[in-house]
């Protein structure tokens, strides 16, 4: 750790430069440099000058295939991406934790009084802090007081996992801070999933949590969740010439907790109904041979959504085999068959509650009209519903989709990311 102003002097002078390219890319470096000397005034301001204290980062993750696998225990291929959640940090012999996030009140927890869910906190921030404390205490793991400012650029509600970002987050800050940074980016992804499901009360599965803390490209096996596999693909989407366009549509994913709760509920109504308690474990041609009795108990719906889950993992296999060879087209035409599927079958582009509002579908349809002529795919991103849809654009074609997707959305709304080899870290 260093003083706040031997770190302004070193972002001033360039000493730290190397890093951030590393991490953001040289077009954006003066940003980054203006951005880690704001977090540590703003972390003085609030925390004092005089403090020691330490950069940590944690990136946002978008899902490259595998749709509303994981809680059924299946597979998915996803990615760190350069947008994250910096933090300054240092700890304190108060026991309290205190985090100002940038454009939020502060949230002040004292993990000792704070050890239980409480429903009247669902859904906030401070529960999240807490669950991430008491997840830790249950796993025998120190906890501390420590005081935190963070900014972020991943965009809430955009499908990129800002929450599981934040709940890695105050995992990665326990981590460093009071053991030794020897817990594994897998052990505090779990972690953030079990602060989610019962500190913040929604239903989630365990690929954001991992994506955001691992870095690079990963294929993740959840047949096990306790035990999940995790693979790095040594594959690089920018040095074949092509960007990962990421277009927010403007909608919000506050109100949608029935519908991402109600994915895996009907897909284990049909796990049940086959004798198993998650669909990796049932049979798919059972299921078609009970689809008329089924239709009678659990409803079309879930058996879509279950023939989906089948589909899905079979091609997340051949996706993460194709980028095992290099096989960028075979990779494309698998994100194609995702994006019909969860169209079609899981149905998590729209919502029902509000039929007239259908920006995703909308922006999957100017994606088709803009990129049907070049070797490009496109499809729903991350849990759905509302936010944002991603596109594999290749580098010259960048431009003008951008155009196209910011004039209907918004100046601003279309991202071209790139996949970041680093997740949850200590920058410096």
């Amino acid at each position: 750790m260093r003083k706040i102003c031997e770190w302004k002097n070193a972002l001033r002078t360039g000493a730290l430069d190397a890093r951030l390219l590393s991490l953001y890319g040289e077009e954006s470096l003066e940003k980054q440099r203006r951005r880690y000397t704001g977090a540590l005034e703003s972390f003085a301001s609030l925390y004092g000058e005089e403090r020691a204290v330490a950069f940590y980062s944690v990136s946002g993750r978008s899902e490259l295939s595998g749709n509303h696998t994981d809680h059924n225990h299946g597979c998915v291929i996803a990615a760190s991406v350069d947008l994250d959640i910096l933090a300054v940090a240092a700890p304190s012999d108060t026991g309290v934790i205190r985090v100002k996030s940038e454009g939020f009140d502060e949230d002040v927890v004292d993990p000792a009084a704070f050890c239980l869910p409480r429903s009247e906190r669902f859904g906030r921030s401070d529960a999240l802090i807490a669950g991430v404390c008491a997840g830790f205490a249950g796993e025998g793991y120190r906890v501390g007081g420590f005081d935190a400012y963070t900014t972020s650029s991943v965009p809430g509600g955009s499908g990129l996992s800002s929450s599981a970002a934040f709940e890695d987050m105050i995992g990665t800050l326990l981590n460093h801070l009071y053991n030794d940074a020897r817990i594994s980016y897998v052990e505090i992804s779990k972690i953030s999933q079990y602060a989610e499901n019962v500190f913040f009360g929604k239903p989630c599965g365990l690929m954001d949590q991992v994506a955001c803390a691992a870095g690079g490209i990963v294929a993740i096996d959840f047949a096990d969740p306790k035990s999940p596999v995790v693979e790095k693909l040594d594959f690089d989407m920018t040095e074949q010439g092509y960007h990962l366009c990421i277009v927010n549509t403007g909608g919000n994913h506050a109100d949608l907790t029935d519908d991402y709760a109600a994915v895996p509920a009907e897909m284990k109504a049909v796990a049940s109904a086959l004798g198993a308690a998650v669909l990796r474990e049932a049979d798919e041609d059972a299921l078609i041979a009970k689809i008329p009795a089924l239709r009678e108990t659990v409803g079309d719906r879930a058996i879509l959504r279950a023939l989906h889950f089948f589909g899905e993992n079979r091609r997340v296999a051949l996706q993460r085999e194709a980028l095992r060879r290099g096989d960028l087209d075979a990779f494309l035409e698998g994100v194609l068959e995702s994006g019909r599927s969860s169209f079609c079958y899981l149905q998590n582009v729209y919502t029902t509650k509000n039929l007239t509002e259908q920006g995703l579908s909308l922006a999957l349809c100017l994606a088709e009209r803009t990129l049907k002529d070049c070797r490009a795919a496109w499809r729903v991103h991350g849990g759905g519903f509302a936010g944002t849809v991603q596109a594999f654009v290749p580098r010259k074609r960048v431009a003008q989709f951008k155009d196209v997707m910011d004039a209907v959305f918004g100046k601003g709304s279309c991202m071209a990311l790139r996949i970041r080899p680093e997740g949850a870290i200590k920058v410096f």
